[in-house]
């Protein structure tokens, strides 16, 4: 870490634990809990992701391992539909302790990208994709034949995992670049970044704008997504794209939108008659 207080191991392993539980709690916010398995959560990806960035990929990992297990232990149920010592093992490693650890490859952009952000945005697009790949891993294996066809289950699987995996990866990216241009996750002590502090009540009206536009982006991708995967067969049907309730869509997007403008203007307006006095 670029950093003059290098954190302690126990302020290590308690920002890590919080982390978990966090990410714990996300996980059952599930905005969208699609019927032949996966859900989109409330980014429940982010915590171990800041997590990743803030220590490092090997520490990442390891503590998305440990929330895989967590996740493995809330999610037992799922074992009494797939049979065999192999195919158990299979689910335990690819859906659950390898699925979550490779979360913690998020971190990789940490000093490839100077700007805090826009590492975090490309670390939870990366971190979205491997996991992806390992549930269509498991998908063309151990579910082929259960809840994915055995006849073409590769593309089925890569399809499938898609439908759910597409709207959670942008979900955390939007999340992860909102909370990476307020907080500094790098130095030894969290703090708000200083740019943002020394802008005054401009940034607050900034930040506030950009979480309810942040808001807003979720609510339109899940509205989305949530109607691209066919209720009866598991499968990508791009028709069920005029299920989407446009009207809300728009709605949401058009007040907040209006709701940014007006919080700008109304500092801009209160700083002018400031200055005048």
């Amino acid at each position: 870490m670029q950093t003059n207080t290098k954190p302690s191991m126990a302020l290590r392993l308690t920002e890590s634990a919080i982390m978990i539980a966090l990410a714990t709690i996300l996980s059952l916010l599930k905005l969208v809990d699609l019927p032949y398995g996966g859900s989109i959560t409330l980014a429940s990806m982010l915590p171990i992701l800041l997590i990743a960035y803030r220590y490092g990929t090997a520490w990442g990992m390891l503590t998305g391992f440990v929330h895989g297990v967590v996740q493995f232990v809330l999610g037992t149920s799922v074992l009494s539909y797939v049979t065999g010592a192999l195919s158990v093992a299979a689910v335990i490693v690819f859906d659950y302790f390898l699925a979550f650890a490779v979360i913690g490859l998020g971190g990789l952009f940490r000093k490839r990208i100077k700007r805090q952000s826009a590492a975090l945005l490309a670390g939870a697009i990366a971190a979205g994709f491997f996991r992806y790949i390992c549930h269509v891993i498991s998908g063309c294996t151990v579910w082929a034949g259960l809840s994915i066809p055995t006849a073409g289950a590769l593309a089925y699987s890569f399809v499938y995992n898609a439908t759910y995996m597409i709207p959670e990866t942008l979900v955390v990216a939007l999340a992860a670049y909102y909370v990476g241009s307020a907080v500094d996750f790098r130095s030894g002590k969290l703090a708000m970044l200083k740019k943002e502090t020394s802008a005054g009540s401009m940034r607050i009206a900034h930040l506030i704008s950009g979480a309810l536009i942040c808001a807003a982006a979720i609510f339109d991708v899940v509205s989305v997504f949530s109607t691209l995967q066919n209720a009866e067969t598991g499968e990508f049907d791009i028709t069920g794209i005029v299920n989407t309730n446009w009207i809300a869509v728009a709605a949401v997007t058009g007040a907040v939108i209006l709701l940014s403008i007006a919080l700008c203007a109304i500092w801009r307006i209160t700083a002018a008659k400031k200055a005048e006095n």
